[in-house]
């Protein structure tokens, strides 16, 4: 099968199927057949793939190894300059 060098570069780049079709303004199955014969995974699957590799920023029942919840900036901040002072005072 002979694949247009422009819908192989969108298949490449992470484009869905629907989205080279309207940018290329040719068929669905045209873009569909040419990610079968570049032996690329299905364009739904990738986009599930991809969604779920996006971080969100939310975090749900997160529990650290030590089971103490990580600080946050300002008290790490207070916890290091403490900590300098200490070792500039042991040193002095």
């Amino acid at each position: 099968m002979k694949i247009r060098a422009d819908i192989a570069a969108l298949i490449r780049e992470g484009h869905t199927n629907d989205a080279i079709a309207h940018r290329l303004s040719c068929d669905r199955t045209t873009v569909a057949k040419a990610r079968q014969a570049l032996r690329f995974p299905p364009a739904d699957l990738l986009g599930r793939l991809y969604a779920e590799a996006v971080p969100t920023g939310q975090v749900r029942d997160y529990q650290p190894p030590s089971g103490l919840m990580p600080l946050a900036p300002a008290r790490q901040a207070a916890n290091r300059a403490q900590l300098l002072a200490a070792l500039r005072g042991e040193a002095a």
